[in-house]
């Protein structure tokens, strides 16, 4: 007996430990294989060997993000590193003869960190660790929801115009729905129902939506959308200001926040219509919060004056969004204004959000100053017949295209990352007469805001489901219906108003 097991459990504990490594780390063993076949196949011709190693690159960078290997953070460090050596050993895409040296491509790979699109990412994480720190997001919220009725009905309607706030005054989409949730919770727990209920889920899953959904309405709202205005800046040297953003994206916020209502309280209709205690439940968490503090004024009148900047932009004033923002953050932190100190903010930040946009916009800079973009938007041109399509089929074909590669991805900043200029370089390759390729560029990115179908998608889907309250099935369900009905609408809009804007 002994001798069995003498012999027996060595030789099962290594075949455990292969098993659990390869397991953990299939991603990353993808990426790698990924990497290493494009490398190894034959340069095609007319694109440069530069462009060849991006494209190389390209296959790493969107297996990592789309299994989730390893932290995002960390991925683009590595990204970094792998354009500094295989573009540093390639010839110079602007004088073949000699080489780009290793200097130079990690000064590509970190060349995103001197758009000003980035300064703007993480003057607004600043403004949401304010608004968490002093409980502003949390007072507003409940100010909003007190004031609806007990129907269930209005509830769903104050969670949707809460959201809808909100997404004005924290510019991130995570850290909106991370102050959302606990106040949702609230609310169920308010309604006396059971957490896991039909109410509960409908309302937990109608919080998140809102979010996904104001991030096409309003510029500021998501860094998705500067990674697709610091790739519009780069490219064409213009900006989108954000309110014409706003007057684009708002009609199509309000209409999808209308669908949501619908499509919520018909496909979830809840167990309970009108609980009587509802609406008191919420005036005690807003009772519980007590008066404003002093931070909490500042920050108010800061927010609304800055609001007030970015909608006058290019109208009153010449200064762009990123340049008010950082200088509301500097207030934010002078002494005798004193909203919060660096060291209060600090841990707030999420540094890695701020790593992974610098190295995403490096990465489609490259992609499209190695010519890689440009290849492969050819392709993508001569298969789907887009050379001489009209401007809607171009815009349906590549919004169906970014919903389904978006399947694969938990970040839409590493989906914009990887996409947009791809997007750009197509649009750019057509032969459409007077096609407006910044525009269809914006409307495209609001395509790549439509996390709704997968909890997985997006990390603002990830902290709500983390609460228990809905199953995936349930999100999946309600999601495809609204994913169905947002590209509906942006044909809609294609055709009409956007069209009348001049976008298509």
């Amino acid at each position: 007996m002994s001798t069995l097991t003498h012999t027996t459990i060595p030789a099962a504990k290594p075949a455990t430990k292969e098993s659990s490594w390869f397991s953990s780390n299939w991603g990353l063993l993808a990426a790698i294989v990924a990497l290493v076949v494009v490398l190894l196949l034959p340069t095609p011709a007319g694109l440069p060997v530069a462009g060849h190693r991006m494209l190389a690159i390209l296959a790493f960078a969107v297996i990592i993000w789309m299994t989730e290997a390893i932290d995002y953070a960390v991925s683009a460090i590595v990204i970094a590193a792998l354009m500094a050596f295989l573009l540093g050993l390639a010839p110079n895409v602007a004088n073949p003869k000699v080489l780009l040296g290793t200097g130079g491509a990690l000064g590509l790979a970190f060349s995103g960190f001197a758009n000003t699109a980035l300064v703007l990412v993480a003057a607004a994480l600043f403004l949401a660790a304010a608004m968490t720190a002093t409980g502003l997001d949390k007072r507003i919220a409940l100010t909003i929801l007190s004031r609806v009725g007990t129907d269930t009905r209005h509830v769903v309607v104050g969670t949707i115009l809460v959201g809808f706030v909100i997404a004005f005054m924290v510019p991130s989409t995570t850290a909106r729905v991370a102050c959302l949730v606990p106040i949702t919770l609230g609310i169920i727990a308010a309604y006396g129902v059971n957490k896991r209920g039909v109410f509960a889920s409908m309302l937990m899953i109608t919080t998140v939506q809102t979010a996904s959904i104001w991030n096409v309405g309003i510029k500021t709202a998501a860094a998705q959308n500067m990674v697709a205005i610091g790739f519009i800046e780069k490219t064409f040297g213009q900006t989108i200001t954000w309110l014409d953003w706003l007057i684009a994206a708002a009609p199509f916020g309000i209409m999808m926040s209308v669908v949501l209502y619908f499509v919520m309280t018909r496909m979830m209709p809840p167990e309970v219509k009108d609980v009587p205690g509802g609406r008191e439940g919420i005036r005690k968490s807003l009772a519980a919060l007590g008066p404003m503090k002093a931070s909490e004024w500042k920050l108010l009148v800061l927010s609304l004056v800055l609001i007030g900047f970015w909608a006058t932009e290019g109208v009153l004033h010449k200064f762009d969004t990123s340049t008010t923002t950082i200088t509301a953050v500097a207030l934010m932190f002078l002494p005798g204004f004193g909203i919060m100190t660096w060291k209060e903010a600090q841990p707030k930040i999420p540094w890695g959000t701020v790593v992974l946009f610098g190295v995403g916009i490096s990465l489609g800079t490259a992609l499209l100053q190695t010519k890689a973009a440009t290849w492969l938007a050819d392709i993508v041109v001569a298969e789907f017949g887009l050379k001489y399509a009209s401007v809607l089929f171009i815009l349906g074909v590549m919004s169906l295209f970014l919903v389904v590669i978006h399947l694969g991805f938990a970040s839409a900043t590493a989906l914009a990352s990887a996409m947009i200029p791809i997007v750009i370089a197509v649009l750019k390759g057509v032969a459409t007469p007077g096609i407006n390729i910044i525009g269809m560029t914006m409307l495209l990115q609001f395509v790549v805001s439509f996390g709704f179908i997968l909890v997985v998608n997006a990390p603002q889907n990830m902290v709500a489901y983390g609460t228990e309250t809905f199953s995936a099935r349930d999100f999946v369900r309600t999601g495809f219906v609204l994913t169905i009905a947002a590209l509906v609408l942006v044909m809609a809009l294609g055709a009409t108003y956007w069209h009348w804007l001049g976008y298509t």
